[in-house]
């Protein structure tokens, strides 16, 4: 990390997540749209059987382990860039990793199972951690933070404690604001915003706005309305162009191929040399 920014694709094994839920459910069809992400410009591929939209319940170990399983053990040996795992069960983590995921993106950060520190350690895997201002059922009918950037810091700075103490090396961990997770429309605008402060906790940054709600709060005029997740595309560019020049080192999208091309443009911005496809990013 540090050269570009790069794309995480998402992949939803589910049949109920908010944007493209069923669409990829069967291992077929799961299979072929990793393949594309990688053609399209994806340097990771995050594949979850468990959705975490607001209003979402939890399914069993076993039910996520069905939908992940065979479309990690089709893919790998099939596309060259690395396999991660959307999951807040060690269990689960372990299963992936044992069948080729190298990265584990934990949207509790560790909240919900601290065990997958364990599973990092000692299979030598990256971690993502997300933070999620209470449980998906119930994240957005809660109380908000009075201060975003102050909740999300230290929540973050729990989960990385947590993990160092289980012996997850530094070089392992990647942070998550959680765009969207317990968070207002106002909040998840200051969090883009204000990344670079995000930033001193020391660790690289990944940012999923991709077809959220909170874009199409921003778009709802009568000239201008996007109400369902699919019509959100130009919106997500916007987030995903502020989160790059603010300092994001790694993007998680939906839309692979056009959010591709937002991000070579950004990196350019931010340093012109990566254009001429030479020199380092400035982060």
């Amino acid at each position: 990390m540090g050269e570009r920014t790069l794309i995480m694709g998402v992949l939803n094994a589910t049949p109920d997540s908010f944007s493209d839920g069923g669409k990829f459910l069967e291992v077929e069809a799961a299979v072929a749209r990793g393949l594309a992400m990688e053609r399209d410009g994806a340097d990771i591929v995050d594949i979850g059987g468990e959705s975490t939209r607001p209003g979402s319940h939890g399914v069993p170990v076993e039910e996520e382990l069905r939908r992940i399983l065979p479309v990690i053990e089709q893919l790998r040996g099939k596309i060259r860039i690395p396999i991660s795992v959307d999951t807040s069960k060690a269990e689960v983590a372990e299963m992936a990793a044992a069948a080729g995921a190298e990265i584990v993106n934990d949207a509790t950060a560790l909240r919900n199972d601290a065990r997958i520190a364990d599973v990092i350690k000692r299979r030598k895997l990256g971690l993502v951690l997300m933070h999620m201002r209470g449980e998906p059922a119930t994240m957005q009918k809660k109380p908000f933070a009075k201060d975003v950037l102050r909740d999300v810091s230290r929540g973050l700075r729990h989960a990385v404690l947590v993990a160092r103490r289980a012996g997850v090396v530094r070089s392992q961990i990647v942070v998550d604001p959680g765009i969207g997770f317990g968070k207002s429309y106002e909040q998840n605008c200051e969090l883009l915003a204000r990344l670079p402060e995000l930033a001193r906790l020391g660790f690289p940054i990944l940012v999923g706005t991709s077809r959220k709600s909170f874009i199409g709060g921003a778009l709802e005029k009568p000239e201008a309305r996007a109400k369902a997740a699919l019509d959100r595309i130009w919106g997500t560019a916007a987030t995903v162009a502020a989160s790059i020049l603010h300092g994001a080192h790694i993007v998680r999208v939906h839309d692979v191929a056009e959010m591709a091309q937002v991000a070579r443009v950004c990196d350019a911005i931010s340093s012109p040399r990566i254009l001429r496809g030479g020199g380092k990013a400035k982060r």
